[in-house]
């Protein structure tokens, strides 16, 4: 079972920037396809972007599209996040997993704990 660390989260002003990162325990890592998800309170599960094993082929929800950039370095088993021009509706636990399908939500491996992104003035 491959653990995934997601880190990076904190509490910025609208507008700002963060960047996440999420470590995986495994360099099979690199065999799958990967997304990010986020969860606000009280709300479901969404998958925000999500790219191939390869890096190639980004695809992102239409209300993060042009603000958030998805990549990962397979040799660093890692996968990155980045967030500009963040929105006090982006705040959320932001995930990182292997879905079975881009957008979906069934996950191959165990969540991580997560970390806490918080936009407000």
């Amino acid at each position: 079972q491959v653990q995934l660390v997601e880190s990076g989260g904190g509490s910025v002003r609208p507008g700002g920037s963060l960047r996440l990162s999420c470590e995986a325990s495994d360099r099979t890592f690199g065999n799958y396809d990967m997304a990010w998800f986020r969860q606000a309170p009280g709300q479901g599960r969404e998958t925000v972007a999500h790219i191939r094993a390869n890096g190639e082929g980004a695809v992102y929800a239409d209300s993060v599209k042009g603000r958030f950039t998805i990549s990962r370095d397979n040799a660093k088993s890692t996968l990155y996040l980045q967030m500009n021009n963040l929105k006090p509706e982006d705040t959320a636990v932001y995930y990182c997993n292997a879905p079975f399908a881009r957008f979906g939500t069934q996950t191959i491996w165990t969540w991580g704990q997560g970390t806490q992104v918080s936009v407000s003035s």
